[in-house]
């Protein structure tokens, strides 16, 4: 006697993200006229960040070139950018890649 083999398959839907949470990137970019102090200072401020993420972000900026201090909508990151390069530092928004 031969057994007879029988497959089920079920179909699943699955939600695609099709949209990215934080489009958007502040970009701070690293200078040889800016202090350390006067960045952390400035992330503070500006973005909000702690003391330590502030020291973070600045040496980031320092090593790499630039550094995406923050994330969000174009309309949350504009006034920043524009604060930040106020205060003389080289800012800009980028969209964010994934």
């Amino acid at each position: 006697m031969s057994q007879v083999q029988t497959n089920t398959y079920t179909e699943v839907e699955v939600d695609v993200l099709t949209s990215i949470q934080h489009p958007y990137q502040l970009i701070v970019w690293n200078d040889e006229v800016n202090t350390f102090e006067w960045v952390i200072e400035t992330l503070i401020e500006i973005c909000g960040h702690s003391t330590e993420q502030a020291e973070q972000c600045a040496i980031l900026i320092h090593t790499k070139g630039k550094y995406a201090v923050k994330q969000g909508d174009y309309d949350e990151l504009k006034p920043m950018c524009d604060a930040i390069t106020e205060r003389g530092i080289g800012a800009t928004i980028e969209v964010t890649v994934e």
